[in-house]
């Protein structure tokens, strides 16, 4: 396989194959408590995606220049965790700052990305299939792409089910449920496309 379609099945397969939210089942507490409207969905998913893109380039960085190097590598979770943390708080501050009225209608979603275990996992899978720098960007860039389709779908679906005529008993977390499983499912019909 070449680079450029090496790139290519990395991005696929992190967007679709791989999903973060719908395959592999991380980063479901955002999922489910900021996809109630569109508008604070997108909001997470632009956050998200910033984030996530600089802290795989930190931790790859940090980890192959710093901990390698060092023998430090068990001290991986712990410092990925802090890169995360101060990367949110930098967004925050500038945020806040510069753009005052996206900071305002992002709100609670902002520090809420510090405890997206969607983020930690990107930093440890692409240490786990042992990405250079550049397929490690990709990566970060597909699994994030591939949160925002899902939330931003999924989003979707519940502002439509807000307004659909079901009993009583299929009403609030129990459809909420069965969609994600039904997206799922959906999902996994991807599955052997791509052996990333």
């Amino acid at each position: 396989m070449n680079n450029s379609s090496t790139l290519f099945a990395i991005i696929v397969s992190s967007m679709f194959v791989n999903n973060i939210i719908l395959m592999r089942f991380i980063g479901l507490c955002s999922f489910f408590g900021v996809s109630n409207k569109f508008s604070s969905a997108i909001g997470m998913s632009g956050a998200v995606f910033f984030v996530m893109l600089l802290a795989t380039i930190s931790s790859w960085l940090i980890y192959y220049f710093v901990l390698v190097p060092l023998n430090l590598v068990f001290l991986k979770i712990i410092v990925f965790i802090i890169v995360i943390s101060s990367l949110v708080q930098f967004v925050e501050l500038f945020m806040k700052k510069n753009i005052p009225g996206l900071f305002k209608a992002l709100g609670i979603f902002l520090p809420l990305i510090t405890t997206n275990c969607a983020i930690l996992g990107v930093t440890f899978l692409m240490l786990d299939y042992k990405f250079n720098l550049g397929q490690s960007i990709v990566y970060a860039i597909g699994v994030a792409g591939g949160y925002s389709l899902a939330i931003l779908l999924f989003s979707s679906i519940r502002e439509r089910l807000e307004i659909a005529p079901l009993p009583n008993a299929m009403k609030g977390y129990s459809i909420v449920f069965i969609t994600a499983a039904l997206m799922s499912l959906a999902f996994m019909g991807l599955v052997g496309l791509f052996g990333y």
